[in-house]
């Protein structure tokens, strides 16, 4: 398999998983935060943020589908960088806030060190070719 085809078939995962994961705490943020990993459920009106946390995700998702579908294949190595950044901070958060070790290195630790895989990757395979030096051309004698 080509590392094109590689690229797309982990970029196209990583788009649906993210969009899924989004949309699940969008509609349903009561039944998917426990699996977030922190240790209790945020008191008062805190709710919300699940909700904003799944429209962050939504939107990430449709950012990297968008490039994906368009063909703009380095910008999408880019995006899948920068945006790990965003599953490296879950991480954190789930960390620093006692929650629970392994989903935070199991689920966003994987997922962000994943994508910044899939993002070099990506980097790698739309790399443009070192020109060689251009040498005179001879001149006629």
């Amino acid at each position: 398999m080509s590392l094109k085809k590689v690229n797309t078939v982990l970029a196209a995962a990583f788009i649906l998983f993210i969009l899924w994961f989004g949309m699940e705490f969008v509609l349903s943020p009561e039944t998917t935060a426990p699996g977030f990993g922190l240790p209790s459920w945020p008191s008062g009106d805190g709710g919300g943020f699940l909700v904003i946390k799944g429209i962050r995700d939504v939107v990430l998702a449709l950012v990297l589908g968008i490039l994906l579908v368009t063909g703009h294949r380095r910008a999408l190595g880019w995006a899948l960088l920068i945006e790990a950044l965003a599953a490296y901070g879950d991480m954190t958060t789930v960390l620093t806030h006692h929650g629970s070790v392994a989903t935070a290195l199991g689920v966003h630790g994987l997922t962000a060190t994943l994508m910044v895989v899939n993002g070099l990757l990506m980097m790698h395979e739309t790399r443009t070719a070192v020109a060689a030096p251009a040498t005179p051309a001879p001149q006629p004698s």
